[in-house]
């Protein structure tokens, strides 16, 4: 069994939340919690929270034992991009593109 949490529109860069989502894939829960706590990146923060959820979903939905889950899949996928332009000699713009992440993780319980 299996359950999952998403956190959607997050203001970050899905290239920079996949860094930090790399380092907890496969983990056991409580090692991913550990490993989030001293990563010094803003993606850490957020992916904490979906990690939190989702392991609260495997407990309160599906009865899961809390201490035999681990990250099964866990992935960003890229939300809608807000455009903005910067102001550049000339009269040129140069366009900035603000993007934003749709975070998902998900825990099962070993066998």
């Amino acid at each position: 069994m299996e359950a999952k949490a998403i956190a959607k529109y997050v203001r970050m860069s899905p290239m920079k939340v996949k860094i930090v989502l790399d380092l907890i894939r496969g983990k056991n829960v409580n090692e991913a919690f550990a490993i989030l706590q001293y990563t010094p990146k803003d993606a850490a923060v957020v992916i904490n929270k979906v990690l939190k959820s989702a392991v609260a979903n495997a407990e309160n939905n599906f009865n899961l034992d809390g201490n035999r889950l681990y990250v099964s899949e866990a992935y960003a996928g890229q939300g809608p991009t807000l455009k903005r332009f910067q102001p550049h000699a000339q009269g040129r713009a140069f366009s900035i593109k603000k993007r934003s992440s749709h975070i998902t993780v998900i825990v099962k319980e070993r066998d």
